[in-house]
C-alpha cells in the first residue's frame, strides 16, 4: 500500500516504514506528526482525491533534524572586479512512516445544483439589400 502526500507543500509517495527527509517541520525528536493531505491512496484499488481524500491520514514519527550537504552560490562579474562567494545548508527533518490509513471511504461526490437553463434570446438578422 502506497499514498501520495503533501508535506510541507511538495508531494511524496509514501509507503509504510519508509523513510525519508522532508523540509524542515516544526516537531522534537521523537514526536509523530499526521499528514492529512492525502492525494491519492492504492490498497489494491486505486482512490483519487478531488483534491484530498477526506478521513485518510498519514502517520510519521520524526527521527532527526538535519542539515543537507553544503551548495556554494558564486557570482561573479567580468571586468567589473566583483565576486561574491556564499554558501547554503538546507535543514531537513528525517521521518518514519508508521501508518497510512483512517477511512478508506470514496471521496464524497456533491451533487450537482440544479440550474435553471437560460432562454435563449432570439436576436433576428435583418438583411439590408441594396440594389445596384
Amino acid at each position: 500500500m502506497y499514498a501520495i502526500v503533501e508535506i510541507a507543500g511538495l508531494q511524496y509517495k509514501v509507503e509504510q516504514d519508509q523513510k525519508l527527509f522532508v523540509n524542515r517541520l516544526k516537531a522534537n525528536i521523537g514526536e509523530e506528526v499526521t499528514f492529512d493531505k492525502v492525494l491519492l491512496t492504492d490498497n489494491g484499488s486505486v482512490t483519487v482525491g478531488a483534491p484530498v481524500i477526506d478521513g485518510v491520514t498519514v502517520v510519521a514519527k520524526v527521527l532527526d533534524q538535519v542539515k543537507g550537504d553544503k551548495v556554494i552560490v558564486f557570482k561573479k562579474k567580468r571586468r567589473k572586479g566583483y565576486k561574491v562567494k556564499n554558501g547554503h545548508r538546507q535543514q531537513f527533518t528525517q521521518i518514519q512512516i508508521v501508518s497510512i490509513g483512517g477511512s478508506t471511504a470514496a471521496p464524497k461526490k456533491t451533487a450537482k445544483k440544479a440550474t435553471p437553463k437560460k432562454e435563449k434570446e432570439v436576436v433576428k438578422n435583418e438583411e439590408v439589400k441594396t440594389e445596384d
